[in-house]
C-alpha cells in the first residue's frame, strides 16, 4: 500500500488489491529485495484479451530494470494463457510511462476523456498485440 499511496494520487484501496489477489482471471506478482515488496504488477486476463490494471516500483527502486521484469513476466504469462491482446490506460501527462510502454510494443490507440480524478486527467489507451 505504500508503494501504491505514493505512486499514484488515485491510489487503488486495500479492498482492491485484495479482489484483484484472490480473482482467478488477474496475474499478481511481486519484486521482492530483502524480504520487502519494492514492485508489484496486476493483469486481468479474460479469452483471449489481457488488461495491466496497475503496475508500481518503489521510488528508491526505479531504474533498476524492475519493473521491466514485472512486464516481461506477465507478457509470457499472458502468452501462455492464449491472450492475443493486451491494453492498458495510462495518464496523458505521464510520459515516463508511456515510453516505457511503447518500448513493449504498445501504441496509444484513443484517448478516454476524464478517466483519471485527482487530478481529473483522460487517459491514453494503450494496446499491443502478443
Amino acid at each position: 500500500m505504500e508503494i501504491e499511496t505514493t505512486s499514484f494520487t488515485s491510489p487503488w484501496s486495500e479492498i482492491s488489491f485484495l479482489n484483484e489477489i484472490y480473482n482467478t482471471n488477474t496475474l499478481s506478482k511481486v519484486a521482492v529485495f530483502d524480504n520487502s515488496v519494492v514492485g508489484y504488477i496486476c493483469a486481468r486476463h479474460f479469452s483471449d484479451e489481457g488488461h495491466i490494471l496497475n503496475l508500481a516500483v518503489h521510488h528508491n527502486f526505479r531504474r533498476r530494470g524492475i519493473a521491466t521484469t514485472l512486464m516481461d513476466t506477465v507478457l509470457s504469462e499472458l502468452k501462455e494463457k492464449d491472450c492475443r491482446l493486451l491494453y492498458l490506460e495510462v495518464r496523458v501527462s505521464n510520459l515516463n510511462a508511456i515510453k516505457f510502454y511503447e518500448r513493449f510494443g504498445f501504441k496509444v490507440v484513443s484517448l478516454r476523456k476524464k478517466y483519471y480524478t485527482s487530478p481529473n486527467e483522460d487517459a491514453a489507451l494503450m494496446m499491443r498485440w502478443l
